[in-house]
């Protein structure tokens, strides 16, 4: 028959094969569970409720840690014991965690060969934030990402990413081609009239500048828009 475990609420009082940090430094970071992992991060609880209680609470409200992104600072009053310092110390993991993702793939030096190989890429960063953003992939003559470029950001529905601006930090890069991403808070990835004339206009400086303009992608929650592979970029 299985004891169930009554440990004092500070982890300091645990087993240490129970504590998340020793399991960490022990078995490994892969070996842990989401709440432990953000245990450590908390490091502290409060009078009669543990880091790992608090926890869960957290990861019981938000249920993912991509959800924790972005949020309002009121999103988390509720809990007890989490001040702005260890807010912060959160939200510094989950981009690191993301930043690590991205660089990863840089660095893979893989060739983008489709709409789906930069959504993937973005959508993690851009898919839950509450304003449009305006970024650039850029790319060398083997369609291999040299750098993304954040353009512009605006306000909860609009961007006014500078065409004239676009190309000249491309042409700085030496890029050979340029993909162009924003999102759409709304999270449907519908193009505006504004956005099919804007990446007309987009085609025709890259025409100009011998900068060829491989796509225009928007995206939304967990879907993309492709002017590309919707036929509407030619040349």
């Amino acid at each position: 028959m299985n004891k169930v475990k009554n440990y004092k609420n500070s982890i300091c009082h645990w087993p240490i094969e129970d504590r998340p940090r020793e399991k960490l430094i022990r078995y490994g970071e892969h070996t842990l569970s989401s709440c432990e992992l953000l245990a450590i991060i908390i490091r502290t609880g409060i009078k009669g409720e543990s880091a790992l209680d608090l926890a869960r609470k957290i990861l019981s409200k938000f249920k993912t840690f991509r959800h924790m992104s972005h949020t309002d600072p009121r999103d988390w009053k509720e809990f007890k014991g989490l001040g702005p310092a260890k807010i912060a110390q959160i939200k510094a993991a989950l981009e690191i965690g993301r930043r690590f993702r991205e660089i990863e793939i840089k660095h893979e030096s893989r060739p983008i060969k489709s709409a789906v190989d930069v959504a993937d890429f973005l959508m993690p960063r851009v898919r839950d934030l509450k304003i449009e953003i305006f970024k650039t992939v850029h790319l060398d003559s083997q369609n291999r990402i040299i750098e993304v470029v954040e353009e512009s950001s605006g306000t909860v529905n609009f961007t006014t990413p500078i065409i004239r601006e676009i190309f000249q930090k491309a042409l700085q890069n030496f890029a050979a081609a340029i993909i162009c991403v924003h999102n759409h808070p709304s999270g449907v990835a519908i193009p505006s009239r504004e956005d099919g004339e804007f990446t007309n206009r987009l085609v025709q400086a890259g025409q100009t500048l011998q900068v060829k303009v491989l796509d225009h992608i928007i995206i939304g929650d967990g879907e993309y828009y492709s002017f590309s592979d919707k036929g509407r970029i030619h040349g």
